[in-house]
């Protein structure tokens, strides 16, 4: 039985750079009049927070509850083209998706992005046949300008040997594509520090409780701090909702009588512990349009995702049981038995895409942007994908920029003139980081282990040097938090003192991997809120 280390005494002092405390940030929030104020943090927010940063303008971002907190951190992890996309003709929507997630995987973001290759078996009396298959995965490398290789077919024998949980039984071909998967909540919380790095300001867990409003046009907004019970107000030349799931209540604060822009599908997913090492991922064809994921992610297995539609309020979202057995029926199409025990799963999320307004079955609906102009002048922003996260936050500065009467005013740059490819803090190669973490290590003291510096080197990119240091200056804090997981206590103050953590959830569910490997027990929680609150 393993137990669990002391949590540091050390760690109460800031460390070097560290972002201002909440009450400096809700002083500067208030003094100051803003050309944008963004609600919501999650990556369409934040996205434009930097891009809108970078033109220059003075920009304030605030959430609710934490960066990333709901969707952002409750996608399928894939950096992708969308290869159902094609089915239905857009092929220019797959050619504009794989130059984005090349550009993040490539050049913004190669430390917190990774190559993946795709499976998808062909079945007999599956609803697709290999020589479909097989085309449409070498179309879909063709439009990635076979940057991943060449789509192609694949022998059972073969792919089992990568997947040894593939279920073999009537399995006819395999087809073979490339696409790339992150950590979702990592890749937000490194472009927020992107945006505050270019000048936004930005506060988590402050809740908007009011718009303020001048002449019948929104000029800003009331909040609260939610850990504080402080209220204070921002105002701005500019509000931009983009509360996701939240959007059409923010727009009914602006007008009462607001109609409804969006409309709600619940997506679950699960984590496993995997019983074998996996090469691959599998892509598996449900039905014409649905495929089901079982994908090795973060040393687990995410299996997902289903697509329902979503009618209660958004916080209310949650896993049922009717969820993992949809999830661990439609997985057992591909994945063995042996595989999709109930015991082996960690952790079950569940989030909620924001799609447009009207009629149709969620799974079929295209993962387009909602952009709306309310009558005081608010513009609310919703839905699209991950893996255009950049050219969202490009796409709604365009907007700004050309709204009537110029309200942000000419004194900054346009977007066309900025740099198309700004990578995120800390780009490096990671498996060079890795290496040096291993061979420079903590010292005085042992050598960090692998799979430790893996873990930084992959989550943090060059900034893994500065929580190693942290260890070294500290070596109570190269401990880790938990036996079995690769974290170490200098990512809490790293956290706290870079990353905005004010809550045992912001660290374990999203700036480290606890939660979703099931180890944020009760203890593991509470020895982390007191790191937290050692200010």
């Amino acid at each position: 039985m393993t137990t669990l280390q002391s949590v540091p005494a050390l760690g109460t002092h800031p460390a070097y750079g560290s972002h201002p405390g909440r009450a400096e940030t809700r002083e500067q929030l208030s003094r100051a009049t803003y050309d944008l104020l963004v609600i919501g943090g999650g990556i369409l927010g934040i996205s434009t927070a930097w891009h809108a940063a970078q033109s220059g303008l003075r920009v304030a971002l605030v959430d609710a509850g934490d960066f990333a907190g709901a969707t952002s951190s409750a996608s399928s992890k894939l950096l992708h083209g969308g290869l159902r996309y094609l089915q239905t003709g857009a092929v220019r929507l797959v050619a504009e998706n794989h130059f984005e997630r090349r550009a993040v995987s490539r050049q913004v973001a190669p430390h917190l992005a990774n190559p993946l290759t795709f499976y998808l078996p062909v079945y007999k009396g599956g609803p697709h046949g290999a020589a479909k298959l097989g085309a449409g995965v070498f179309a879909y490398s063709a439009l990635s300008a076979f940057g991943d290789g060449v789509g192609h077919l694949l022998s059972p024998a073969r792919a089992r040997q990568d997947v040894p949980e593939l279920r073999t039984e009537n399995l006819k071909a395999v087809a073979v594509y490339g696409d790339d998967q992150m950590n979702d909540a990592r890749m937000a919380l490194m472009t927020a520090r992107a945006a505050v790095d270019a000048g936004a300001v930005v506060l988590n867990h402050a809740e908007v409780t009011g718009l303020r409003f001048t002449r019948g046009r929104v000029t800003g907004a009331e909040l609260r701090d939610r850990l504080s019970g402080d209220e204070f107000g921002v105002v701005a030349r500019l509000v931009l909702n983009a509360t996701g799931p939240w959007v059409d209540h923010l727009r009914r604060m602006e007008d009462p009588n607001a109609a409804p822009s969006i409309r709600l599908s619940k997506g679950v997913h699960l984590v496993l512990r995997r019983t074998s090492p996996w090469k691959a991922a599998l892509a598996t064809p449900i039905d014409k349009y649905r495929i089901t994921f079982a994908l090795p992610w973060e040393d687990m297995l995410l299996l997902g995702t289903t697509d329902e539609e979503y009618e209660g309020e958004p916080a209310e979202v949650a896993v049922g049981d009717k969820d993992i057995a949809q999830i661990l029926d439609e997985a057992a199409f591909s994945v063995r038995d042996q595989q999709l025990r109930r015991d082996l799963i960690t952790y079950a999320f569940a989030g909620l895409r924001v799609l447009p307004g009207g009629p149709g079955d969620t799974a079929k609906a295209r993962r387009e942007t909602v952009v709306t102009e309310g009558r005081g002048g608010m513009l609310s922003v919703a839905g699209g994908k991950w893996t255009t996260f950049r050219h969202i936050g490009r796409t709604v500065m365009r907007q700004l920029e050309s709204l009537p009467g110029r309200p942000l005013g000419d004194d900054f740059e346009p977007i066309s003139t900025l740099p198309k490819r700004l990578p995120l803090p800390g780009i490096a190669n990671p498996r060079a980081v890795a290496h040096r973490l291993v061979v420079d290590g903590p010292a005085p003291g042992p050598r960090m282990a692998p799979d430790t510096a893996k873990h930084l080197a992959t989550h943090y990119g060059s900034l893994a040097f500065d929580i190693a240091r942290l260890a070294n200056e500290s070596p109570e804090l190269g401990g880790r938090i938990h036996p079995d997981a690769p974290e170490i206590w200098a990512q809490v103050v790293y956290a706290r003192d870079h990353e905005w953590a004010e809550t045992a959830d912001d660290v374990l569910r999203r700036r480290t991997t606890l939660t979703i490997r099931g180890l944020a027990t009760d203890e593991v929680r509470g020895k982390v809120q007191d790191l937290l609150d050692k200010r």
